[in-house]
């Protein structure tokens, strides 16, 4: 209800628009981004938002429905007339309002920005659902020079667009211009209806350019999971560095398969990058501790890696508990690598959580990161880069705090000498 006209509110919906047909990469809106789904990223800055009445992801195909559900959001399946190469975001959005007529608001939330913050979503729907607004979309500002295009056979000069070039403008002098980045548009009801995203009275909301990506072909991936290591939205609670690495043995270090000798001997094979991995994290001051729920001690003390282990482990997550708490560390200290229902719960419960490739739907639903990489075949080495990325961006974000604090207190200096000042000139 609004509290001061003691009226309904409109229900605002997220939509995500998730084809299964794209040109460029098959399934791109699942493939794997930084460890995480693509769509995955824009769906857990629209539920942390928490100004949406309903998310929606809107798709053709089954695997996608499945990632969807995974993150919360609600599926609409679309129809093949509105799922075809030639479809219009317009026209697959009519069409999930001509199902849902409880939705007054669409908020259009691309699947392929995944740098997307609650806080963008929470400042737009106050334009729209506060200030009245009938549409909002996104831009990012730009300073880059135009000029005309001269197609091969014309016989004419370029011409500059948005410049002097007699007059150039530094950077710093130019406000330079605002773009549409794509990565939302929110517009109510009868604006769509009508066959508009944008109009009536219309506002722009200016997202930071660090967060203004947008992933359009497969060179751009790379480039894309860099910017979000470095900039995305991994949850409501602050990172930390990790100190704590519990490791399953069986099918994340070992790929699950025993081998038994013709003498009753038991034998499992490892990947070497799995162990250079541990050996890795161990130089970096972080201890890996072991787990199984199988008596495999004497298959430890063969592989030699002078890691603490828990093997006969009935409780998985009792043993987690009593390890995190004798360390004395919060639990976003602490990183789990698991793949099957028994490695659940201690997914959920740890602050960075991993699974291999080939993990058990239940696993890789709670996980925080999937592996490219199958159990036994380099996913421990995998996750342990992960976590590497993520030092990094807990490491630069400490730096910033600390670099604020210091021109904060530098600038508090300089206005306490001004007084200063002033005050010794009044006594002279």
């Amino acid at each position: 209800m609004d509290a001061g006209e003691g009226k309904p509110q409109p229900h605002l919906a997220a939509l995500v628009l998730a084809r299964g047909g794209s040109k460029g990469i098959p399934l791109k809106n699942i493939k794997l981004l930084a460890g995480v789904p693509l769509i995955g990223w824009v769906l857990r800055a629209a539920i942390d938002a928490g100004v949406f009445h309903s998310i929606w992801v809107s798709t053709d195909h089954d695997e996608i429905e499945k990632v969807a559900k995974q993150f919360g959001a609600q599926v609409h399946r679309r129809s093949p007339e509105v799922s075809q190469d030639s479809s219009t975001s317009l026209e697959a959005i009519r069409e999930f309002l001509n199902h849902h007529h409880e939705v007054d608001i669409v908020g259009n939330i691309q699947a392929t920005s995944p740098c997307l913050h609650p806080s963008d979503l929470i400042k737009v729907a106050d334009l729209i659902q506060k200030e009245g607004f009938d549409s909002v979309f996104s831009v990012v500002r730009r300073h880059q020079f135009r000029w005309s295009e001269v197609k091969k056979g014309e016989n004419k000069m370029t011409e500059p667009q948005n410049l002097n070039p007699a007059k150039r403008y530094r950077r710093q002098d130019w406000p330079g211009e605002l773009y549409e980045n794509g990565s939302f548009y929110f517009a109510k009801r009868h604006l769509i209806e009508r066959g508009y995203l944008q109009g009536g009275k219309m506002a722009y909301y200016e997202m930071r350019a660090e967060h203004s990506v947008d992933i359009d072909i497969d060179i751009d991936w790379p480039i894309a999971e860099q910017r979000v290591l470095s900039f995305g939205y991994f949850g409501k609670e602050p990172l930390k560095e990790v100190k704590l690495l519990v490791c399953s043995i069986e099918g994340c270090l070992t790929n699950g398969r025993i081998y038994v000798t013709e003498d009753h001997k038991e034998m499992v094979s490892y990947d070497y990058r799995d162990i250079v991995g541990i050996d890795l994290l161990k130089k970096r001051g972080i201890q890996v501790r072991l787990i199984s729920e199988r008596d495999c001690s004497k298959t430890l003390s063969a592989m030699q890696l002078g890691c603490v282990a828990k093997v006969s482990a009935t409780n998985k997550l009792q043993v987690l508990k009593d390890w995190q708490e004798d360390m004395g560390l919060s639990w976003k200290e602490v990183a789990y690598l698991g793949n099957e229902e028994s490695d659940v719960e201690c997914l959920k419960q740890a602050g960075m959580s991993g699974v291999p490739a080939d993990a058990c739907a239940a696993a890789q639903k709670a996980a925080g990161y999937i592996c490219k990489s199958s159990g036994g075949c380099g996913a421990v080495r995998e996750f342990a880069e992960h976590i590497f990325l993520l030092l990094e961006k807990v490491n630069s974000a400490r730096k910033q705090m600390e670099e604020m604090s210091s021109a904060e207190k530098e600038m508090g200096g300089n206005e306490n000498s001004r007084r200063g000042n002033k005050e010794l000139m009044k006594k002279e």
